[in-house]
């Protein structure tokens, strides 16, 4: 089973160019091979995990895709910038920018170093800024784009010892709706998706998770789920969505 068809084959992403951050595994991973089966060229940006994001690229090629992995640390807008620079030589332009990459600690709030209380502030805010810099001057030139960016439940509802993290997944919705309002007359759509509890690779020496009790449909989402729903609204059925905060998290926050 493929939750939400993420990969069935398909055409209507043709031509286009995607870049996705934090691409070498999860959601990232599922998002690269979803716009992939759906005809994007993909540009598969990860900071360090080199040999997952090739792993990922060699099986969108094996599929008859185009895929090419691209390092940088999105936190620092030099890179940011050279690795923009470099898929437009490569590919010519960028048509879909999904900010993917994130960084997930735990720690009480009075115990939080000034660097931990940056670090996922810069990764994903300063991440998303320096992104769409980068990707947007093609997207205009070529007359529209799409930047979809992943937030989570604890923007809204706030998480016990993540007070660093759930800041920046609320500054990414305020990030995403400007975004939208600013460049709409120009055809760019920006969208959030917010994952709800999810079943994705958990860092070593980490327990495992009982099947959660809080969502309706008493399980964990599939990195799968969430790529489904990028691949929407990356295409041609979602060209009057823009501003808006999908929640896709099983009924764990209902609005």
């Amino acid at each position: 089973m493929t939750p939400g068809n993420a990969y069935a084959p398909g055409n209507e992403l043709a031509g286009s160019v995607a870049l996705i951050t934090g691409a070498g595994r999860n959601i990232g991973r599922a998002t690269a091979l979803s716009l992939a089966a759906g005809g994007a060229t993909v540009a598969i940006n990860t900071r360090a995990s080199k040999d997952d994001a090739e792993k990922v690229a060699q099986e969108i090629r094996a599929g008859g895709g185009k895929a090419e992995v691209f390092l940088a640390d999105i936190a620092d807008g030099k890179q940011v910038k050279a690795m923009g620079d470099a898929i437009l030589a490569r590919f010519g332009r960028i048509d879909i920018l999904v900010l993917n990459a994130s960084v997930r600690s735990e720690k009480p709030f009075m115990e939080l170093s000034f660097e931990e209380w940056r670090l996922p502030l810069g990764i994903t805010l300063d991440g998303a800024f320096f992104c769409a810099q980068a990707c947007l001057p093609s997207m205009l030139k070529n007359g529209g784009g799409t930047i979809i960016t992943l937030g989570g439940t604890q923007s809204l509802s706030g998480a016990k010892n993540r007070v660093n993290g759930s800041v920046a997944k609320h500054g990414l919705v305020g990030f995403t709706r400007a975004i939208a309002r600013e460049f709409g007359d120009r055809n760019i759509r920006a969208n959030c998706i917010a994952p709800g509890p999810m079943n994705t690779t958990r860092a070593a020496g980490r327990a495992a998770r009982p099947a959660p009790t809080s969502t309706p449909l008493q399980r964990y989402g599939e990195a799968e789920e969430i790529a489904s729903v990028v691949r929407f609204l990356s295409g041609p059925g979602a060209t009057f969505v823009t501003g808006q905060t999908l929640h896709v998290n099983g009924g764990a926050m209902m609005f």
